[in-house]
């Protein structure tokens, strides 16, 4: 392995900005607990209720709306909690009388569809909405599935694979219109495109700190007024009895920070990676034939490019990326480990052999024009190689 090193893969992980480090480095020194009234404590709990008010900034909300939480997963997973404990009240559904079913979307995250199929399991009537072939939520079918039974709608806001956007907006006014509370995971799409969730009208929405560069094991959940909330962890007084433990002080000082830059600079953000993901996409079409773009050409995240290359295997590929020196996905790092296609290439119609052919590539404020022209000019001969040693005809891509 060479020393070459460009990373591709931002939608897995994102570094730290060293404006975080920094950040967080000299609140080492903040050790105190934030629950403690004596003045160790207090300083801790304003350095957490700084942090609070950026998060909430960075996708519109009033910071005492915003739960600190261990990240994406349990932010969604808490959800689907509050869902499991209404639905199943004895009195038919604390606030939401008589409402069971919840409906999501075929192309969520694993934590999602993995809730979901939870409370399938416990009796709980779950409808998985179908996308069309750029990942887009037909709206005639989400109005036909949506009654007086539906209690939460959970649709993500932008693709971790393909980068498709979603119209939350909308979405959310049908939901509330036909009294379903509304949850959409935006770990994708907070500090890469503009959100604001008083705008959207969701009673939920998660976001996570390393996705955009801050630390690991740290994410929030958006609660909106009123909206019902049932904790997943149970314990102390913390975060006014929604989730308890003791805070993460570093975690969410470092949160705070990366959504402060994040909020700045969310439109050079997107005037870095954009041209850039253009350039990737158009090199790889001239350079390689017989290959697929997947997700929407529009509605999107600007750093994210799906592409499948028919005749060559994804983990071949991405092996082959790795000995070049560059990093990308064959979808969802949480989904890693898996032999199975992706289920959101599968969902868009993407057939099992282009879904086990597909790359994510995923670029972000460290990708340079360079990284793209290697990545392009290494990419084409890997696939040439694969191609000519598969035994099997490689399927032909319809314009």
């Amino acid at each position: 392995m060479g020393e070459k090193r460009i990373y591709l893969d931002y939608n897995a992980t994102t570094p730290l900005r060293p404006e975080v480090r920094e950040a967080m480095i000299h609140d080492f020194e903040v050790y105190g607990n934030a629950s403690s009234m004596h003045g160790s404590g207090r300083l801790a709990h304003s350095r957490v209720e700084g942090a609070r008010e950026a998060v909430g900034a960075l996708i519109g909300a009033p910071s005492e709306s915003i739960t600190f939480t261990s990240g994406g997963s349990e932010s969604n997973n808490t959800v689907f909690e509050t869902a499991r404990v209404l639905g199943s009240a004895s009195d038919g559904g604390v606030l939401r009388s008589g409402r069971t079913e919840i409906i999501t979307t075929a192309i969520e995250h694993p934590c999602v569809l993995n809730s979901a199929e939870y409370l399938k399991s416990l009796g709980f009537p779950v409808r998985f909405l179908a996308v069309d072939g750029y990942g887009k939520i037909d709206m005639d079918e989400f109005r036909s599935l949506l009654n007086d039974k539906t209690l939460l709608v959970s649709v993500m806001m932008a693709n971790n694979e393909i980068g498709t956007v979603q119209d939350i907006r909308k979405l959310a006014g049908l939901a509330k219109a036909a009294g379903a509370l509304m949850h959409s995971d935006g770990v994708q799409a907070a500090g890469k495109i503009p959100v604001n969730v008083e705008e959207l009208g969701v009673d939920y929405f998660t976001v996570s700190a390393h996705k955009i560069y801050g630390p690991k094991g740290i994410g929030a959940l958006y609660i909106r007024e009123k909206a019902p909330v049932f904790p997943l962890i149970h314990g102390g007084h913390q975060e006014d009895g929604r989730r308890a433990g003791t805070y993460n002080n570093i975690g969410i000082l470092g949160f705070g920070r990366a959504a402060e830059l994040a909020l700045r600079d969310i439109s050079a953000y997107r005037d870095h990676v954009a041209p850039l993901r253009d350039r990737l996409r158009e090199g790889l079409l001239k350079t390689i034939p017989n290959i697929k773009i997947n997700g929407h050409a529009n509605d999107t995240v600007p750093n994210t490019l799906n592409v499948s290359f028919p005749g060559a295997e994804g983990e071949s590929i991405l092996l082959s990326l790795d000995i070049e020196g560059i990093e990308v996905s064959t979808g969802s790092a949480c989904a890693s480990g898996s032999l199975e296609a992706s289920h959101v290439l599968l969902a868009i119609g993407v057939g099992p052999e282009l879904a086990h052919g597909s790359i994510r590539f995923s670029l972000g404020w460290g990708t340079t024009l360079e990284d793209i022209d290697y990545t392009v000019a290494r990419t084409g001969p890997i696939i040439a190689r694969l191609r000519a040693m598969s035994s099997v005809p490689a399927v032909q891509v319809k314009e």
